[in-house]
């Protein structure tokens, strides 16, 4: 690829003028003319020199190092077109083309600054077959001109979106096209529109799609509607700039914010356009004689306080054929010929999932920080350490343009990140606009005081009621919680709302509507709920009532309608979370416990074991009355515990659980502590006293008929009896809980219990079947989100590959597989990728890289006292050494390991066998068999701690 220049560039941006016509009237005949028309654009560029860096359906946007040379490609391209024998059909393809000059920045493959703004709005103004200069090019070759050419001083002009006239200059050459139509630019047309201080940023598919809906003849009446802040003027007013030329007698901007009353929207109407009252007649008279005949756009921006004055907008619209309407109102004005557009706030970035830096900027809510801030701040520039405040700020304002904007001013003092810091508080923080603009758009506050004074007293309750929704909530739920919060109708108090852009609705797949609130107009309707002295009461409501959802679905979590039941507390997920926070400082914590309870299948498929502990450890401690709902509560903590890993935290809840069940003498709760009690044995490698107390877990699942305990039981007796070698037992008990799931429609528990009978299969040398299970398990994962039993197909795919030699997949699965799992916070899980991903970097003779695998994994093993773990590392460890021909080292390796296994009863995976015998035998041939004995004999003896410290130090 060409290198593009830097520095000061020249720029020469093109287009044919009229290409949309003829591609919809001769598209067949187009295609060849765009062909022929892009190679001679292409050859007149590079033949002098020039880069093209970017085309654009027929638009070429081309670099120079000299203005001479631009200049140049530019009388090349245009006498190049006139010379081709265009087909009759299509006609000649009239191109026009704009050049200017700047410093602009050079990042990615593409060109970014004002220069780049500037050039396109040149080309805007230009007709087929026309060059243009700025004043910046023309001072440059205004010397040394070719013979023959000339430049033709066109003056100053406005152009859209630029603050700075420019002056204009037209080139001519002797036997080229000089006359043309007035320039198309803010002057050539009767307007009123203000110049704007900056572009208006990633809003090119709203433009384009307002200019196409305004272009429907049927069309006559469209309003922009949105909360305040969301940017609906300054939409306005690029797309008035947009469509000057299509309108014959103007564009005219007409300001209702500073009016209250209906009856002045008229007068204001005619003041703008300079009607004058004459007689006794009524000014809507006037005003209807005046537009009658008019090829008009009026702008009425900020109609929402004179809503009361829509039959004025029917009645000029009936007088007025050739009169087109854009109205800007946060409510709609339910008119029979309103188009509703809502304007929705800016793309934002995932904080979470950040694109590179580079492309940071494509998100229109960044940009337009990153313009504002420079704004305040001339060096202000997105860094690898402020890029992630930048992005969350941007996502936590909603993408709100004011808000975005009044935040950015802050960079003046704070940085991004300190800026963050300070973000609780958006209505306290974001204040101090430009004074210029009006007093709502200076601050936040104002902006949403604005839409608030226009509810009445009913709708304002309703308002500051539904604050207590986070994340959004359905008409059931509304329902349910606000249903006595004003008095009005609920549907009706929704739909209003709705309307006045304060609330807004959502379709979801299912087809039930959806509402939410955007968090910036969230926190202002919650400060006006606890100023009611009604927030108390409405939080309990919510409480109870997602109390009562999550207990509803919790059977359906491991029934039939799994993956439905896990998407719809999914969508709840933040209502639950504000529930449980009002639980933490409620009178009565029972609810707290019941809903942790009620979610602990939820949390587990989804994989919040780390929320789970941290809500279960807040709700524990402040409720320690030993009732059934707390022993319930224990277990569940153990359990989370126990699937990150963590057995010294689990043991003491399952203990309090089961002291507590046999105190009560309940036997569900006794029967989950005992079956945690074996899972901690499990981890701590202690086989028998696991299957003791694990066998007394099933009787009293199977006495009480509980089919979900049973399964759980007899796959945990199954894991159990694996890790013991002993594979047609574990299959067994794999068996014997796969018929409970089956038999329950629990779709989840179905594939965690094939995924173990494929590591059983891979333990038998069967691979075929083994990835033919996981490989069928895995989409059924994904469909329920369940990102543990994601993370565990990628991994045991990845172990089947590296049996089956296939390092490139094992490789790129494991790393999948490590990353989830670290993101899981499942410890064993982690340490166990590093182990797979240590034995492929070995076989790939990435020796360095294997070390450090293995010595991640060894140390993750040695905290956790897995000692299993540890004796798997310990083996790789020494197929390590073997692999660098240090035979010594790897038999004393797996000397240890040997004794660790014959101390805990698990042998060697059955699948790691022959690669471990064969490496073992390889590592003995290297040695005599005196030094060989020896180093066995002195891995055996050697201390726990004293191996790993052994095995680390290689």
């Amino acid at each position: 690829m060409t290198e593009l220049p830097g520095g000061t560039i020249t720029f020469l941006f093109t287009d044919i003028e009229g290409s949309t016509l003829r591609w919809e009237q001769h598209s067949a005949a187009m295609q060849p003319a765009l062909a022929r028309h892009d190679a001679l654009l292409a050859a007149a560029i590079t033949d002098h020199g020039g880069v093209v860096f970017k085309t654009v359906g027929d638009a070429f946007y081309a670099a120079f190092t000299t203005a001479a040379a631009a200049l140049a490609a530019a009388l090349a391209a245009q006498r190049a077109l006139q010379r081709e024998a265009w087909d009759e059909t299509v006609g000649p393809l009239r191109v026009r083309m704009a050049l200017h000059t700047g410093a602009a920045e050079l990042r990615a493959g593409d060109y970014f600054g004002p220069p780049l703004n500037r050039v396109a709005r040149l080309l805007v103004a230009a007709h087929g077959e026309q060059i243009l200069l700025s004043r910046a090019t023309q001072e440059l070759i205004r010397d040394s001109l070719p013979p023959g050419v000339q430049l033709r001083d066109l003056g100053e002009h406005r152009l859209k979106d630029l603050i700075r006239p420019e002056h204009i200059f037209q080139l001519q050459a002797d036997d080229l096209r000089s006359d043309f139509p007035p320039l198309r630019t803010l002057d050539s047309r009767v307007n009123n529109l203000p110049p704007q201080s900056a572009p208006l940023l990633g809003r090119e598919q709203e433009l384009a799609e307002l200019r196409a809906l305004l272009a429907r003849p049927g069309v006559r009446l469209v309003t922009l509607t949105g909360p305040g802040g969301t940017g609906k003027t300054r939409l306005s007013l690029q797309l008035g700039a947009d469509l000057l030329h299509d309108f014959a007698d103007g564009v005219f901007l007409l300001e209702l914010a500073p009016i209250r009353d209906p009856a002045l929207v008229a007068s204001t109407i005619a003041h703008t356009l300079g009607v004058k009252e004459t007689g006794a007649a009524p000014l809507i008279e006037g005003l209807q004689a005046f537009l009658r005949d008019k090829q008009m756009l009026l702008i009425l921006d900020n109609f929402e306080q004179v809503a009361a004055a829509a039959p004025i907008v029917t009645a000029l619209l009936r007088a007025a054929p050739r009169l087109k309407l854009l109205v800007t109102s946060r409510v709609v004005l339910r008119l029979y010929e309103e188009h509703e557009f809502l304007v929705a706030p800016l793309q934002t970035p995932n904080p979470k999932q950040l694109p590179p830096l580079e492309r940071l900027s494509q998100y229109a809510a960044v940009a337009l920080f990153i313009q504002r801030a420079q704004a305040v701040k001339r060096d202000f520039q997105i860094t690898n350490e402020n890029a992630p405040a930048v992005a969350e700020i941007c996502a936590r304002l909603d993408g709100l343009p004011l808000a975005i904007e009044l935040a950015a001013t802050r960079t003046k003092l704070l940085t991004p990140q300190a800026l963050l810091a300070r973000l609780d508080n958006r209505l306290k923080m974001l204040t101090g606009g430009a004074r210029d603009l009006s007093a709502r758009q200076q601050t936040l506050r104002g902006a949403i005081d604005w839409s608030y004074d226009l509810l009445d007293s009913a709708e304002q309750q309703l308002f500051a009621r539904l604050a207590v929704f986070v994340g959004g909530w359905t008409l059931e739920a509304a329902e349910a919680i606000c249903q006595d919060a004003a008095d009005l109708d609920l549907l009706d108090g929704l739909q209003s709302l709705v309307d006045k852009s304060l609330v807004r609705q959502i379709e979801t797949e299912q087809g039930e509507p959806r509402f939410m609130l955007l968090e910036t107009i969230r926190e202002y309707a919650l400060e006006r709920l606890t100023l009611s002295g009604a927030a108390e009461a409405a939080c309990a409501g919510h409480a109870s009532y997602y109390l009562e959802l999550a207990e509803q679905m919790e059977p359906e979590l491991v029934g039939m309608n799994q993956a439905a039941s896990l998407d719809r507390l999914e969508t709840e997920h933040n209502n639950l979370r504000a529930a449980l926070t009002w639980a933490r400082t409620a009178s009565d914590p029972e609810i707290g416990l019941r809903l942790t309870i009620a979610l602990a299948e939820f949390w587990s498929a989804r994989g919040y074991y780390s929320e789970a502990r941290r809500w279960l450890t807040e709700l524990l401690a402040r409720s320690t009355a030993p009732t059934s709902t707390r022993g319930l509560a224990l277990a569940v903590a153990g359990f989370m515990a126990i699937r990150q890993g963590d057995a010294a935290a689990a043991r003491p809840l399952f203990e309090e659980s089961l002291a507590l069940a046999l105190d009560r003498r309940d036997q569900l709760i006794q029967a989950r502590a005992l079956h945690g009690l074996g899972a901690v044995a499990h981890t701590l490698d202690d086989y028998q006293t696991a299957l003791d107390l694990l066998e007394q877990s099933l009787a009293l699942s199977r006495q009480l008929n509980n089919r979900h305990d049973q399964a759980a039981t007899l796959f945990r007796l199954g894991q159990v009896a694996h890790l013991q070698g002993d594979y047609a037992l574990a299959r067994s008990f794999y068996e014997q809980s796969l018929a409970e799931r089956r038999a329950l429609g629990d779709r989840r528990g179905t594939a965690f219990v094939m995924h173990n009978l494929g590591v059983v299969a891979i333990e038998e040398a069967d691979h075929a079947t083994a990835r033919a299970l996981f490989e069928q398990n895995l989409p059924l994962f994904r469909d329920l989100g369940d990102k543990l039993g994601i993370a565990l197909s990628l991994h045991a795919l990845a172990a089947t590959a590296l049996f089956q030699e296939d390092y490139v997949a094992a490789r790129e699965q494991g790393e999948d597989a490590l990353a989830q799992f670290r993101e899981l916070g499942r410890t064993m899980d982690v340490a166990s990728a590093l182990e797979l991903l240590g034995q492929v970097a070995i076989h790939e003779r990435r020796y360095d890289q294997a070390r450090l695998y293995l010595a991640e994994s060894l140390v993750l093993c040695k905290n956790n006292d897995d000692l299993i773990g540890v004796a798997g590392s310990l083996e790789k460890f020494a197929a390590l050494a073997e692999a660098q021909s240090r035979a010594q080292v790897a038999i004393t390796l797996s000397g240890a390991a040997a004794a660790i296994r014959e101390a805990i009863g698990a042998p060697i995976p059955q699948s790691d066998r022959p690669a471990y015998e064969q490496m073992l035998q390889s590592a003995r041939s290297r040695l005599d068999d005196a030094v060989s004995a020896q180093s066995w004999e002195s891995g055996l003896a050697m201390e726990r701690e004293q191996v790993i410290a052994y095995a680390l130090r290689q």
